[in-house]
């Protein structure tokens, strides 16, 4: 595969991870499409093998969160400038320390923009546990699983 086109499947990879944190976003389908388009031109031992453990997490994935109970997105404050916040600080945690970074980064962004938004520490602390406690486990469940796939297929570009 060339580069511009390695560079469209990692957009389209970006792109579902950003879309796991926006409501109505097939963002983990996306992630799952980038995976399988790279799979069917790369056409590796290495390949096949990534494109069918990103299918088994992703399925695991959406049988965890039906599981989980439901989003109450609107009555604890969730706005997409909080989304965005705990996007970027999830992917910069991702980055600073690969995988398990994610998830204090997360937390971290949540509480970020709400500091900001509210000024004091008490009360960001206060938001971002009624935030975590409504939406936290299954965003996170599913950014951690998509950023796990990204990580993968880094990985497994870099190698191959």
């Amino acid at each position: 595969m060339d580069l511009p086109q390695l560079l469209l499947v990692g957009l389209v990879l970006l792109l579902g991870v950003l879309g796991v944190l926006v409501p109505g976003v097939p963002g983990t389908w996306l992630v799952w499409a980038g995976v399988l388009w790279w799979a069917l031109h790369e056409r590796s031992a290495l390949a096949w093998s990534l494109l069918v453990s990103t299918t088994s997490l992703l399925l695991v994935v959406q049988v965890i969160e039906w599981q989980l109970p439901p989003r109450r997105l609107r009555g604890v404050g969730v706005s997409r400038r909080m989304a965005v916040y705990a996007g970027a600080g999830a992917l910069l945690g991702f980055v600073v320390v690969p995988v398990l970074g994610a998830v204090p980064g997360f937390v971290g962004g949540i509480y970020l923009c709400e500091r900001l938004r509210l000024g004091t520490h008490g009360e960001a602390w206060a938001s971002v546990r009624a935030v975590m406690r409504a939406v936290g486990a299954s965003v996170l469940v599913e950014l951690l699983a998509c950023l796990m796939v990204v990580g993968a297929w880094v990985g497994a570009v870099l190698v191959g």
